[in-house]
């Protein structure tokens, strides 16, 4: 080996090793003890010189926290610009106390910071307080802090995920022309960006105020049902109905167009709603879910 390559080695390994220290949750100096960090290089606290010299006004370890303390710095920032609807709703102090929370449970594991927030509602989910609410069924306040980081979860992944830009959108006068029996036994391929979110609280108008710079008051508990979607790259949301969300929920599963509307007709049914109402309905709601650019192609099976 030349000493070139020696070089370049040893750097290597010294780069793994820094990375090692100053992303571990627990600090510097717990770092330091850590596999990770040991298997690229066998140092203990009290040797860190050997590996990183003291500065006149900061020890080795001093100015390794520096750089430790200027990565999470940066991932609460990131995570600061992507859930501003729960900056606002928490304040700063609350937030940032969750985000190192989060950080130390689910540390970066991605090269990508489009990655970094994927476990954020669940760790939520996990550390909630429990009290007589939970019991009740009533929604409380962690779950309009757990919608909130669905929803902004789910802008961030549409926005940075395959659009419908550069597809082929299925029109309304496809589905028109398409015979009654046919259209029964087809399946409707929607566009990979539309996505669906069953929420306890209307967190999107919340976040739509904020983002707007206003200062929105908390709302109170309401069963809410979106789909979300992005159009020339530019991310829209949909209220929906129950039902609504049921028969989106069915076609993008893969359902037939047939089955979905059984789906729907039977919670329509349940909930008071007259059969031809509905028919009378799913006319205008294919049409605007076709204008939305909601689907992509229609597959009809031939037999």
């Amino acid at each position: 080996m030349t000493s070139h390559r020696r070089e370049l080695r040893q750097l290597a390994q010294i780069q793994r090793w820094l990375q090692a220290v100053i992303t571990h949750p627990d600090g510097v100096e717990a770092a330091l003890s850590s596999s990770e960090a040991r298997t690229e290089i066998e140092v203990s606290p009290e040797r860190i010189e050997d590996v990183v010299e003291p500065s006149k006004r900061r020890t080795s370890i001093e100015r390794l926290e520096v750089y430790a303390n200027a990565y999470y710095a940066r991932l609460l920032e990131c995570l600061r610009d992507e859930f501003p609807a729960l900056l606002h709703a928490a304040g700063e102090e609350v937030f940032d106390g969750l985000v190192f929370g989060y950080l130390q449970s689910y540390p970066s594991q991605s090269y990508t910071l489009s990655e970094l927030s994927r476990q954020f509602a669940q760790y939520l989910e996990e550390t909630r307080p429990r009290d007589a609410d939970d019991e009740s069924g009533t929604p409380s306040w962690p779950d309009f802090m757990i919608d909130l980081v669905r929803l902004e979860r789910c802008y961030s992944e549409i926005f940075d995920g395959p659009g419908a830009e550069r597809l082929t959108l299925l029109r309304g006068e496809d589905l028109r022309d398409l015979a009654p029996d046919a259209w029964v036994g087809a399946r409707l391929i929607c566009v990979p960006c539309l996505r669906l979110l069953s929420l306890r609280y209307p967190v999107h108008e919340y976040a739509t105020a904020v983002r707007e710079k206003q200062d929105p008051d908390l709302p109170e508990p309401e069963s809410t049902w979106l789909a979300v979607s992005r159009i020339n790259y530019v991310v829209r949301r949909w209220t929906l109905t129950r039902v609504q969300f049921e028969l989106l929920e069915a076609l993008i599963a893969g359902e037939t167009v047939g089955s979905a509307i059984e789906r729907a007709a039977k919670l329509a049914v349940e909930s008071g709603e007259s059969v031809n109402r509905l028919a009378e309905n799913l006319r205008d709601w294919f049409a605007e879910w076709s204008a939305a650019g909601f689907f992509r192609a229609l597959q009809v099976d031939v037999t």
